[in-house]
C-alpha cells in the first residue's frame, strides 16, 4: 500500500497533470484524485501486463475463462 501511495503522491499531488495549480478546497483534491485513480485502473500502461491497462488485462482474463468454460 505504501508503494500506491507514494505513487499517488509523485503522480497526483506533486503535479499538475490531474489539477491546474495549488490545491485550494478539499473538492479539488477529490477531483484530482479521482482522476488519477481513474487513470490508474483503466489507462495507464502496465509492463509486467505486455504493455496492456488493468482494465484490458482484466477483460482479456475473463474473456479467456470463458472460452474455457466452454462446451466443446
Amino acid at each position: 500500500m505504501e508503494c500506491v501511495i507514494g505513487l499517488y503522491k509523485t503522480e497526483c499531488v506533486h503535479t499538475t497533470v490531474f489539477h491546474d495549480g495549488p490545491y485550494k478546497t478539499l473538492a479539488d483534491v477529490e477531483y484530482a484524485t479521482a482522476g488519477w485513480v481513474d487513470w490508474y485502473n483503466n489507462r495507464r500502461l502496465h509492463g509486467t501486463l505486455g504493455m496492456m491497462t488493468p482494465a484490458e488485462y482484466e477483460t482479456a482474463h475473463y474473456a479467456a475463462l470463458k472460452t474455457e468454460l466452454q462446451p466443446a
